[in-house]
């Protein structure tokens, strides 16, 4: 049975900010959200081959062949030219890979790490893929977390959460209204997905990214989060800051960082409400 593949965007060998422990994390392509405060805003969408990329390669890394850009990786300088200037949200610099070409990728960090975390983008559109995935990497006796933006419904992914370890959810805006402007999408899926992964024990973490100049609409979250969170799990509160912000997000929330005084204002609210783990970022 041929193995499943997904676009990635990259694969960071180790971290200790993506779940428990040290964490290969492995970033796929496309996202059904366009957050205005997206820092990799090219991996929303898949490269449409337009092309505007390949003339502006400072090292000819890109060419069109057959109508398709073509990414010549010993070439890159990973400069990020090509992203900047491509006016769709996307990358060239993507691989197709199997799942089971990833393990095979990633086997000779699995002595050094707790397991692996897999982003994006949104992870969840491939749920097959995750699914060989995890399955490949739990032989290996390493654990498998999702970090989500919660759009589609876990609970109609069966074989999927049955080999997910745990969820790192993010929760952006709990008024309709607020998360159709910050990302264009609509959020039932999210809040729904917030209180059952809490039913099946697999929420890890919920994370909140705390605007500048938005104080009700951050409060209407935390106050919904903390009303709906078991006191055990670890809320994120994390600062907006404008760097690698694309053009249309700074000119909606601007260039200024969450200030002091509104993250700490958050923490409190949350914590009086009865969270025991609320953390800042």
């Amino acid at each position: 049975m041929e193995s499943v593949k997904a676009p990635i965007n990259r694969i960071i060998e180790f971290s200790n900010v993506d779940g428990p422990g040290n964490r290969t994390s492995i970033f796929v392509q496309k996202c059904p959200f366009r957050c205005l405060y997206c820092h990799n805003p090219e991996t929303i969408h898949m490269c449409v081959n337009c092309g505007v990329c390949v003339s502006k390669c400072p090292v000819q890394a890109l060419e069109m062949v057959d109508g398709k850009v073509v990414w010549d990786e010993k070439k890159c300088v990973q400069c990020d030219t090509c992203i900047h200037v491509c006016p769709n949200l996307a990358s060239p610099k993507i691989h197709v890979y199997s799942a089971m070409y990833v393990v095979e990728k990633i086997r000779d960090y699995f002595p050094y790490i707790e397991g692996i975390t897999v982003s994006g983008g949104e992870c969840s559109l491939y749920e097959e893929f995750l699914t060989e995935l995890f399955t490949l990497v739990h032989k290996e006796n390493k654990t498998c977390f999702m970090d989500s933006n919660g759009n589609a419904l876990y609970e109609e992914m069966e074989e999927l959460m049955a080999v997910t370890d745990a969820v790192m959810l993010d929760v952006k805006a709990s008024v309709l209204e607020d998360h159709l402007w910050l990302t264009g999408i609509e959020n039932q899926n999210v809040l729904r997905n917030l209180e059952w992964l809490q039913r099946v024990g697999k929420l890890y973490e919920v994370r909140t990214v705390c605007l500048p100049n938005a104080s009700k609409m951050n409060e209407a979250t935390v106050r919904y989060v903390a009303s709906h969170l078991d006191p055990s799990i670890r809320y994120k509160l994390i600062k907006y800051r404008p760097f690698g912000v694309r053009e249309e997000g700074l000119e909606k929330l601007g260039h200024s960082i969450t200030s002091d005084d509104e993250i700490l204002r958050l923490k409190k609210i949350a914590e009086e409400a009865g969270l025991k783990n609320v953390v800042i970022v």
